[in-house]
């Protein structure tokens, strides 16, 4: 028998929740399809910040300057694993091409208009949802452990960023754990997360009341009647659809006659159980691209980028860099207590995909968030719910529409 349903959200991860909790809220019929909750998804193990400072792109003119060596350099914070370097081509064309100073520029403008009013929407919806503890108002750091890793502040600012820039003696001060190094910049408005698992399990008790169905979707055909959603145990005719399955959302895109450039970033993390961290601030080293992350009784080491897909097994050299880099700013660590994988998707322009399908405003799009889904859920939940209320959204959501591409 097939079941029914005004809106069926397909995605159970940050980005899924904030929709279903959004359109539930304001009397939508809503029904979540996604498989059953496991806390290994990168909704559960990212790196834990509300990120208003993360105005700029993947792709710039220094990344390009710089590809060959970040794409051959085993250790490198940008790495590609060169058995999927075939499959991985078209993607990495795109990607160049978004480096282009002008395209580079796009984009900025593009992301910095979705964060910001992230942090205030975050603000509202962790009061909403019962989660206010969560959000630590301590500020994020990016450390220079030499004077020449420093970073070009202007770009930031110019898109709305506050950011003060630290002498060595000023970041010591903020965090003795860090004195001896060259400085860094302080961005003393950014929120960061005690625990992720903790706000999406919030999260998911917000919309407790939102029928699930725990299945994976495998077909999706219009009809006269809808969309009728299918697969192992699945059997769902809904008015419109709602994808947000992260990663795995390029082949639902393509079920609805949408082609969208999307491949996967695995991430990976670091955890180190410890009663007292050692960092009070996220704190990221700029030339090793990941973070420094003070979590409820562990500090969380995470990031990286690595273009590899969904089915290769992780890579162990991933996290003996991390852990060697780790050690090389906090030598005092003790041996993780555990690691983890997770996959982003990651588009070539580093925009999310938020908007209607091409065929129609019966699929709308939402996903493709790369480092920024925990940050951006409740801004695209909110474009999602203006979109399907037909009214003017809060921001102009042309950057954004699958139909760019």
């Amino acid at each position: 028998m097939t079941a029914t349903a005004q809106i069926a959200v397909i995605g159970a991860g940050v980005v899924g929740l904030a929709c279903a909790l959004r359109l539930h809220h304001t009397g939508h019929e809503v029904v979540i399809v996604a498989p059953e909750d496991e806390e290994t998804g990168a909704s559960y193990g990212n790196a834990g910040v509300i990120a208003d400072y993360a105005v700029m792109p993947v792709g710039t003119p220094d990344v390009l300057r710089d590809l060959p060596r970040l794409l051959f350099d085993r250790d490198s914070p940008l790495a590609i694993r060169h058995a999927a370097m075939l499959t991985l081509a078209p993607w990495l064309l795109r990607f160049a091409r978004e480096c282009l100073p002008g395209r580079a520029r796009a984009n900025a403008q593009a992301i910095a208009a979705l964060l910001a009013p992230s942090a205030q929407m975050w603000r509202d919806l962790a009061a909403e949802i019962g989660a206010r503890e969560q959000l630590k108002a301590h500020g994020s750091i990016y450390l220079y452990e030499t004077p020449k890793q420093a970073v070009d502040l202007a770009p930031r600012r110019s898109l709305g960023v506050t950011v003060e820039a630290l002498s060595g003696a000023e970041l010591g001060q903020l965090e003795p754990a860090l004195r001896g190094h060259a400085g860094g910049a302080f961005f003393p408005n950014t929120q960061t997360v005690n625990d992720p698992a903790t706000l999406l399990r919030a999260l998911r008790a917000a919309v407790a009341e939102v029928p699930r169905i725990a299945a994976r979707v495998e077909r999706l055909e219009r009809g006269a009647q809808g969309i009728t959603l299918s697969g192992p145990g699945l059997s769902l005719r809904a008015g419109r659809v709602v994808l947000a399955a992260g990663a795995w959302s390029k082949q639902l895109a393509a079920l609805a006659g949408d082609r969208v450039p999307l491949d996967t970033e695995r991430g990976y993390h670091l955890e180190y159980d410890l009663p007292k961290t050692p960092l009070t601030r996220q704190t990221s080293p700029v030339a090793r691209g990941w973070y420094f992350c003070p979590m409820q009784g562990r500090l969380r080491v995470a990031g990286t980028v690595e273009l590899g897909g969904l089915t290769a097994p992780p890579a162990p050299h991933r996290w003996a860099v991390m852990e060697r880099g780790a050690r090389a700013i906090l030598p005092d660590l003790p041996a993780p207590s555990r690691r983890w994988m997770g996959f982003r998707p990651s588009i070539p322009d580093s925009r999310p995909v938020i908007g209607p399908s091409r065929q129609g405003a019966d699929v709308i799009h939402a996903y493709g968030h790369g480092h920024l889904g925990l940050t951006l859920a409740p801004v695209t939940a909110q474009l999602v719910l203006d979109l399907i209320e037909g009214r003017a959204p809060m921001l102009d959501p042309a950057p954004y529409r699958v139909d760019r591409f």
